[in-house]
Order: structure tokens, then sequence, then C-alpha cells
């Protein structure tokens, strides 16, 4: 489990778009262990809630028979209605929030595929009151909405909003390296006084790229594809496309090839990465597409086998979050981002470990260039 049951205070916050950490139907994948994380993890979450020796709130996409169970031994549970609040958009945040003291934010779901059969990354961070109480905000936020009738308010409370953001990151220390740090969220709507937006949080972090921007990310798509009208949003595109073209920044960009993979993304990808074929001008831009593995049996499970990443890295910053890169996620969607702002190069450094991460994806003998599709 994230936090030891032991060392919990008082409360567990979480944000979910589903959790599903026992497969019922894939007896299969539970008894070749494919499936015991995520067990043990539900056991955890349910033999903490009985015991009563914390509070525990779980925010969600939809109903589902594992938060019902958790219900029945006292924990709350929330549902936000968002074609009601919004006509379009779902929760996509992964957070866990515990005694406002130690999160987690990441791009798996609470799901057992996310702990064995999908490509992540998250941030853990422990014993930082001042962003765990940051965060718990944004929990506060979705809480509020998480009634059928509810309505976002024109205002929102006061005690919701922060001074922690793009302008006034707060300082942290990490394995002996600092470096400066903010929580990002979306939709604009969900965002109290002082909250960055998760979009310009992202344009912030390829702005300030001197020499590299490295991204893996499962869709990229610079249009709205889940809500009408389906209109062309170019805001991360175009930044990255000047970011090569007018100011030398290499850009590597790594999605996903799966089952599922959305077909216009190709066409998208092409386009970013013809342009490091022009000739009168340098621009160091390519794109591939990253592909897991899979035998027989891990072709079977549904919604698996993928590169589910969806983290930037930089000279400059590291941003690890929980969109998807189309619109509707930062117009409509409720994701958030972990932003790190750390220039220097220690391999103990968080920055330095995901450039590393990146580049062994990259370099992988399941990364093709995007003409291979």
């Amino acid at each position: 489990m994230l936090f030891d049951a032991k060392d919990l205070d008082s409360c567990v916050a979480e944000l979910s778009f589903n959790m599903t950490m026992q497969p019922p139907t894939w007896q299969k994948a539970q008894r070749n262990g494919l499936s015991l994380q995520g067990e043990d993890i539900f056991k955890s979450l349910y033999a903490l809630a009985k015991s009563g020796h914390v509070s525990m709130k779980i925010v969600q996409n939809n109903t589902n028979v594992e938060t019902e169970l958790l219900q029945s031994v006292g924990v709350e549970v929330g549902t936000p209605d968002f074609q009601h609040l919004l006509h379009a958009g779902i929760l996509h945040t992964k957070m866990w929030v515990a005694d406002n003291t130690h999160l987690y934010i990441g791009s798996g779901n609470f799901d057992w595929r996310s702990y064995t059969q999908t490509l992540e990354t998250g941030v853990l961070i422990e014993d930082c009151p001042c962003l765990g109480e940051d965060a718990a905000k944004i929990f506060e936020v979705y809480w509020y909405l998480r009634k059928p009738d509810s309505k976002i308010p024109e205002s929102w409370p006061s005690n919701l909003s922060t001074s922690i953001n793009v302008s006034n990151p707060i300082e942290i220390s990490y394995n002996g390296t600092k470096g400066q740090v903010f929580i990002s969220s979306s939709p604009p709507a969900f965002s109290p006084m002082g909250r960055t937006g998760d979009i310009d949080a992202i344009v912030h972090v390829i702005r300030s790229a001197k020499e590299f921007i490295y991204i893996s990310v499962m869709d990229y798509l610079p249009q709205i594809i889940y809500s009408h009208p389906q209109d062309y949003w170019p805001v991360i595109d175009d930044e990255l496309r000047k970011a090569a073209f007018n100011s030398g920044v290499k850009v590597y960009l790594l999605a996903s090839h799966w089952k599922h993979t959305i077909i216009d993304m190709y066409a998208f990808l092409r386009s970013l990465d013809q342009l490091h074929t022009t000739k009168l001008h340098t621009v160091d831009i390519y794109v591939k597409l990253f592909t897991v593995p899979a035998d027989e049996s891990q072709e079977k499970i549904p919604y698996a086998r993928v590169n589910h990443n969806k983290y930037m890295v930089t000279d400059q910053h590291a941003y690890i979050g929980t969109s998807n890169w189309s619109g509707d996620y930062f117009k409509y969607t409720a994701g958030v981002g972990f932003i790190l702002k750390q220039d220097d190069k220690k391999d103990s450094n968080l920055r330095q470990q995901l450039v590393q991460l990146f580049l062994r994806d990259w370099n992988s003998k399941y990364s093709e260039s995007i003409y291979f599709y």
C-alpha cells in the first residue's frame, strides 16, 4: 500500500477515475498472480476502513462494486455528475492524500492492471504538510461537487484558494537536492483563486525549456475528441513547434500504440515529426510510438498492455500529470499535475530520474518512429 496504515492518524482521501482492484471475471489472471498487488491494496483499504482507525473519503467518476463494499464499512464516497456540471468531461484525476501530509499523483488508475499490465509513472511525496494541504484543497473542490444536484459556484470559498502556484512554488528537498513545486488543476471551472490551470502549467514548462523537451503520453491530439463541436485545439502543438523551430529546443514525443489508439492521432503526429525534414532550418523534433509487448494470455486482458504515462521532462522541469493530451482533458475533464523545477543535473534528483526513465523507453526496442505505422 502507498501509506502504511499504522502510520496514519486521521484520514485518507482518494480521487479516482475508476476502482477495479479485483478482477472478478479474470480468474486466470488471479491464478497467475497478475492482480495480487491490486487485491492487496483493496484489502488494506477495506481493513483500514473497517477498523475505524481513520476516516476515508473517495471521489470517483462512476459507481462500482468495490467502492460500494468500502461504503459498507464506513467510507464516504462521492460521484460528481460531469454532464450536469459541465455538459462534458469526466473525473480523470488519480491522487491519494493521507493526513494532509503525504500524497501521490500519477497516471495509473486504481486498477489492478495499473500495477502489472500498463506502463505508469507517479510521484510520492511524504512528510510535506504544505503540499499535502494544498492537494487536499483540490480534493475538497471535487467533494463539494459530489452530489447529483451540485452546482459550480460563481466564486469558490476562500478556504479553497491557494498561494502555491506557478508564480509562487514551494521549496522542497529530495535526496539532498532542492526544487520548487506546485500542483496544477483542470478544468478551469474547478480551479479556485490562485490555482494554476493544468494547461497553463504545461505551456509554462514548454516555454521554460532551453535544451530539450521529452514527453511520454498515451494520447496526443490537438483537437476536442470526446464532445461536440470537435474543434481544432492547437495549444500544446503550437508551443512544441515554436520551441523546436524558434528556440532550437530538442523535442522528443513518445505516444502509445495499442488496440485502442485513436487513428487520427497518427496524422497529427506525422505532421509534428515532419518538421525535422525541413532543409533551410534545423528543427530537432521527432515522434515515436511505444508498444508494450503481450503474450497470448496478456492479449486477452482488456484495456491493458499500453504506455499509459502522462509526463514531460525538460532541462528545467519535471511534469507528472493525470491527463491525456487532447483539448477535452484541459477544458472539461478533472485532472491534476505535479510540477517540479530542478535545473541541476545530479542523478539523485527527481527530474534527472525522469530523464533517464524517458530515454530508457525512447531508446528501447519497443519504440519505433511514427512512420512505421
